[in-house]
C-alpha cells in the first residue's frame, strides 16, 4: 500500500434545534454518526476518536471529503455546522501511519 501523503483530524458540530420528540443531544448524535459512517466508507484508513475522526490518504480526496462533511451535516437537517480540523500534509515522505502514531497506546 502507497504511504499516505494527509492525513485529516475532523470533529464536526452540528447546530440543531430541538423538538419534543427528538433532544438536541440525540439529534446531534444522529447527525455525527451519519459523517463517520461517510467517513468509514471512504475505504481510506480511519481511525474514529472521542472527539475526532482521523483518516489518511491521497491530499486531494483528503480534501474532498472534508467539504462533504459539512455538507452531510446539512442534509441530515443541521442548520449550520462548525468544524475542527487539523490537516498534516507531506507529499515528499508522506505522514505517518494511524497505527504507528496509536498502537502502543491502546495494546
Amino acid at each position: 500500500m502507497e504511504q499516505p501523503q494527509a492525513s485529516l483530524a475532523i470533529q464536526v458540530l452540528p447546530k440543531v434545534r430541538a423538538d419534543g420528540k427528538n433532544p438536541e443531544g440525540d439529534e446531534v448524535l444522529r447527525i455525527v454518526d451519519a459523517v463517520i459512517a461517510y467517513l468509514k466508507g471512504t475505504g481510506l484508513n480511519t481511525f474514529v476518536g472521542p472527539f475526532e475522526t482521523t483518516v489518511e490518504g491521497d491530499f486531494d480526496r483528503i480534501m474532498d471529503i472534508a467539504k462533504e462533511c459539512q455538507l452531510i451535516c446539512i442534509r441530515e437537517g443541521a442548520a449550520s455546522v462548525s468544524t475542527y480540523m487539523k490537516v498534516f500534509f507531506n507529499p515528499g515522505e508522506g505522514v505517518w501511519s494511524i497505527a504507528k502514531k496509536v498502537t502502543k497506546h491502546h495494546a
